[in-house]
């Protein structure tokens, strides 16, 4: 009895998990409806709610963005509106911070999560897997002795949140995996383990 129970469980959990993050992503998604004229909903339409129709709108709305931005007349529109709202105070210093990040998670050539690297943390001797995002800037970089690099150490079994850490090249260790292996690692806390492969210093 007890192993149908745990047969039934790996069956079942990662299916309602799945189910339930779909659920989530179309219910934010189908926020995007608020942006629409009352007479223009779904339920004045149809007389009822139907779920995933702001998922349609979302992308509609994301690809009109996109095909406007990537001509010159739209561009030029983008570079007006990122002007008036680097001139907001308050608006400035989020919009800026927001766009630098979402450039380096989506553009082509970002360096976001460029390797994942083995590091000790929170103490000697406790090891766990981390992301290399890059290198000290700005002032911070005059403050470090020797050669430094900056790493995201996600929390398990939800990687969206974690800690930033700059940590001499020395103490990181370059890992043989993918990012995809190394998230799959870290969100099924250990159980999902790659294939094993032999280590290296770090090397970039």
């Amino acid at each position: 009895m007890k192993k149908y129970l745990i047969t039934g469980l790996l069956v079942l959990v990662p299916l309602v998990i799945t189910i339930w993050v779909l659920k989530s992503l179309i219910g934010m998604m189908d926020q995007s409806l608020l942006l629409l004229p009352e007479q223009w909903h779904p339920h004045t339409i149809f007389g009822r709610d139907i779920p995933g129709f702001g998922v349609i709108l979302t992308f509609a709305i994301v690809f009109i963005t996109g095909a406007i931005a990537t001509n010159f007349f739209g561009m030029q529109i983008i570079l007006l509106w990122e002007k008036l709202l680097n001139r907001l105070p308050v608006v400035k210093s989020i919009y800026s911070s927001v766009k630098q990040v979402s450039d380096t998670l989506f553009s082509d050539s970002g360096n976001a999560f460029r390797k994942a690297v083995l590091v000790q943390f929170p103490h000697q001797g406790a090891w766990t897997i981390a992301f290399l995002t890059g290198t000290p800037g700005g002032d911070v970089a005059n403050h470090l002795r020797g050669e430094y690099v900056s790493v995201f150490v996600p929390t398990t079994p939800n990687p969206t949140g974690g800690y930033f850490l700059m940590m001499p090249k020395a103490d990181v260790i370059e890992l043989e995996m993918s990012v995809d292996e190394a998230l799959k690692y870290i969100i099924s806390m250990g159980v999902v383990a790659p294939a094993n492969k032999l280590p290296k210093l770090l090397t970039q």
